[in-house]
């Protein structure tokens, strides 16, 4: 195969050649993509209809949940239909669209968990100002920023990749159309435009991590400020979820992209894979939702209006 303008389509890494493996494959992911639905899905409803969840706060988990979705919805479906009718394929342009989706749901949701970062560093660091410059439309602008950063990521990456001539045959290394298994598959002086981009764009993590870890050193100085228990437990209460989605959502993706070459093997390379993009999506809302009291009782409310309209 000489060049990228004759593939028609790209063979995805299976997870096994055994056709019960198959079945229980499938049978897993759409366990953990029903999760994921549920309790994002359930998040955004109880943020959208309780007034009381009407903060910037929830604000951004909402759209935070928005994005998990758009990132599992991205890759699992599609692994589960080819284990489900035992095919690997995968259209050009459906790879070219799971490449753009992915980066931007990613991109997106990186940086907007930068910004709940400072917004959680206003309300415990200068809590008086926090109506101020926390405002719906500061809101409405960070969110907007955060989105459009993800679809600007995306779209460069996306257009770097699908330029690239490819001359190493059509087999992607993953259960998804990953931008660094594409990039083995193309010739080897006619990447380094995505390989500029993508120090770039680990200089723009680098820079957004370094943020967060700043804010939340601030952050936990001013929480051992605060003189009585009960503060200080309100205080982390809003901040602890937050930082364990962020150590989730780093953790997952430094280790699937930063591991030495010299450890890298398609079994590793498919368990990390499926730490960053699946896993995190999955958990988050169990994450925000089990120390948040607000969020519980809205989420118990919904939960009883449901059960009492198919009663």
């Amino acid at each position: 195969m000489s060049n990228s303008s004759s593939l028609s389509e790209f063979l995805l890494l299976g997870f096994t050649n055994m056709r019960e493996l198959q079945l229980l494959h499938f049978s897993l992911f759409l366990g953990i993509y029903l999760a994921a639905l549920l309790g994002n899905g359930l998040i955004i409803t109880a943020v959208a209809c309780d007034h009381r969840l009407h903060t910037p706060m929830y604000f951004f988990l909402l759209n935070l949940s928005v994005l998990d979705l758009a990132t599992i919805s991205t890759t699992v479906p599609k692994s589960m239909a080819n284990s489900l009718w035992d095919t690997r394929a995968i259209s050009y342009s459906g790879c070219a669209a799971q490449v753009f989706l992915f980066v931007f749901s990613l991109g997106g949701e990186y940086s907007l968990l930068t910004v709940m970062a400072y917004d959680r560093y206003i309300a415990v660091c200068t809590p008086l100002h926090y109506s101020t410059r926390m405002g719906s439309r500061a809101c409405v602008g960070m969110a907007a920023a955060a989105w459009a950063s993800g679809f600007l990521y995306a779209a460069l990456h996306t257009a770097n990749t699908v330029s690239i001539p490819l001359c190493q045959g059509n087999t992607v290394d993953q259960f998804f159309c990953e931008i660094p298994q594409i990039l083995k598959l193309s010739c080897s002086d006619s990447y380094l435009r995505e390989l500029v981009l993508l120090v770039v764009s680990g200089c723009l993590a680098l820079g957004c991590f370094i943020f967060i870890v700043l804010s939340y050193v601030q952050i936990f100085i001013a929480v051992l400020r605060i003189p009585s228990e009960q503060g200080r437990d309100k205080a982390f209460s809003m901040c602890i979820p937050h930082l364990t989605v962020v150590s989730l959502f780093v953790s997952t993706g430094f280790f699937a992209y930063v591991k030495p070459p010299t450890i890298s093997s398609p079994g590793l390379d498919l368990a990390l894979a499926v730490l960053y993009s699946v896993v995190p999506p999955t958990l988050n809302p169990l994450i925000y939702s089990m120390r948040n009291k607000e969020l519980k009782d809205a989420l118990r409310k919904l939960v009883r209006w449901l059960q009492c309209q198919h009663q």
